[in-house]
């Protein structure tokens, strides 16, 4: 496959680990999460990856960040942008293609899982 595919290029980006974790992370809840919120809700990532995914999909367009300089120290607030809110669509589509085809998963067996809100 060319590296210039649209689908390799995607593929590649969203495969990185960690990605899918982080835009589901912000799509709970309000939809606004600050650094050490996303880090205490993701168990098991490092600051140093959750720093650079958030990076790379602020740089794709899928998270805002937001600061805010009149708090000390200064607060750094992310959520997704229109592009990440349409995301999500993919992610329910492909949770339907897991639950249609019994990928295994005791947890999430559900249409709505309380893990993932979807």
């Amino acid at each position: 496959m060319d590296d210039d595919c649209t689908i390799y290029k995607t593929a590649d980006f969203i495969g990185k680990r960690w990605t899918l974790v982080i835009i589901l992370a912000l799509y709970k809840g309000n939809g606004t999460k600050r650094y050490t919120e996303l880090k205490r809700e993701i168990s098991g990532i490092t600051s140093k990856i959750l720093s650079l995914r958030l990076k790379e999909l602020e740089k794709q367009g899928l998270v805002k960040k937001r600061i805010d300089t009149s708090t000390v120290p200064i607060s750094c607030y992310y959520s997704l942008s229109k592009i990440g809110a349409d995301f999500i669509g993919i992610i329910k589509d492909m949770k339907s293609w897991a639950l249609k085809w019994n990928i295994d998963n005791r947890v999430c067996s559900m249409s709505n899982c309380k893990n993932c809100k979807l």
